[in-house]
């Protein structure tokens, strides 16, 4: 009991939202679903999803002895909004790479723990190894899985980051989220630019606008695609900007997420006369370096043959 609360009194000290705790037990039910999802090649061509299948169900695969797993959520909602001429993009981008900025926020909080507690064998985890983190987020008590995908939480939305931390001591388990607030609401569904959500809460990844944005290392989009895009150049908030749940989110508090200025202002003319060194100047610590100068010219010129 004290460990557990030290735990969660250090991941607020430490930058997080939310902290829940869930029992590691190898995720059987989920292990199901995934496969047939990519036996409907809904991940298109991020083969990376297929690998180390046996390493995203079973939590003791990724840390010997694993006995809890810890879900930590950080808002990254921002207060400012970015220019009507501007391209669109996710609003997750718009400051530093959170992989860069929760990962340390992760290893702090293990190191502090340790301290405390003594020798502690764990990992963190962003977006960065095979996790099921949205899984292990419900059964951590932390909000359900919306028809979008996302996780959503009752309090604040789904404007969160999730990163994992899986240790070998027994903890005290929160509960597992058991309702579904979503109802009868098709919000997301509807909005959706290319169809890509689909009604039993399983997304068409090779549907998805940030698939072909981010994701997608082809040099050209395909054609059918077209007037699809509603102006976003990387990444998709449509889903999210749609949901009821949303309006309860609020401007997060972490400095690092500040949106750099361009992101916020540039036009798309601007945005084609900049020059990769400058590009990389800019972006050099931004999520943006994901699609790479050339990704970025190419969906600039694929939403310019859009209009």
């Amino acid at each position: 009991m004290k460990t557990t609360q030290l735990l969660k009194n250090l991941a607020s000290r430490n930058g997080f939202d939310y902290c829940g705790i869930a029992k590691a037990l190898p995720l059987d039910e989920d292990a199901r679903r995934l496969e047939q999802w990519l036996n409907r090649h809904m991940h298109g061509s991020m083969s990376y999803m297929e690998r180390y299948f046996d390493l995203r169900i079973d939590p003791t695969k990724l840390v010997p002895g694993a006995k809890s797993v810890i879900t930590l959520l950080k808002n990254y909602f921002p207060s400012e909004q970015q220019q009507p001429t501007t391209p669109k993009i996710s609003k997750y981008a718009w400051g530093e790479d959170y992989h860069e900025v929760i990962r340390s926020e992760l290893k702090q909080l293990l190191d502090e723990l340790k301290v405390s507690v003594g020798e502690i064998q764990g990992r963190g985890f962003v977006d960065s190894a095979p996790v099921l983190e949205r899984s292990w987020a419900t059964r951590s008590g932390a909000g359900w899985i919306g028809k979008n995908g996302n996780l959503i939480t009752k309090q604040a939305g789904s404007f969160f980051f999730i990163a994992t931390l899986i240790v070998d001591i027994e903890l005290d388990y929160d509960d597992p989220f058991a309702k579904d607030y979503c109802g009868t609401c098709k919000k997301c569904i509807d909005a959706c630019p290319t169809e890509a959500i689909l009604d039993n809460k399983v997304i068409d990844g090779s549907k998805c606008i940030s698939y072909f944005t981010i994701e997608l290392k082809d040099t050209l989009i395909p054609d059918e695609m077209k007037g699809k895009f509603d102006n976003w150049m990387f990444g998709c908030d449509t889903c999210q900007d749609v949901c009821p749940w949303n309006r309860f989110s609020k401007p997060h508090h972490e400095p690092a997420f500040s949106p750099l200025p361009e992101i916020l202002n540039l036009s798309s003319h601007e945005w084609e006369l900049l020059t990769e060194e400058a590009f990389q100047n800019i972006f050099r610590h931004s999520p943006l370096k994901r699609s790479k100068f050339k990704g970025i010219q190419r969906n600039l010129s694929f939403l310019k043959s859009d209009h």
